[in-house]
């Protein structure tokens, strides 16, 4: 298990439109650390926005990419994203209000 602090599990959140669409059912979708898991996803998410009570965590991971520059071959770095669903009773996440 990684020894990460509560804030650098989180990097930043995601604004697509598919996530935007789901805020309205309390779900809402970050970019994490590829080394944290569902739990310290869970506390950070609770640790950083107050008032704020975490349901459950889904998380997918994304494979690096392989891209190429001439004869040059690499890849992309593999990400993390969560989406966090909160409880009925929690406050909203405020960055994501005036969007």
């Amino acid at each position: 298990m990684a020894d990460l602090k509560y804030y650098d599990v989180i990097l930043k959140p995601i604004i697509t439109e598919k996530s935007m669409a789901q805020n309205e059912f309390k779900c809402y979708a970050f970019l994490v650390n590829p080394l944290a898991n569902k739990s310290q996803i869970k506390e950070a998410v609770e640790k950083m926005f107050d008032g704020v009570k975490v349901k459950k965590v889904n998380t997918l991971n994304a494979p690096g990419k392989n891209r190429r520059r001439g004869r040059i071959m690499g890849t992309t770095a593999k990400t993390k994203k969560a989406y966090v669903t909160l409880t009925e009773d929690s406050k909203d996440i405020e960055i994501f209000e005036g969007l």
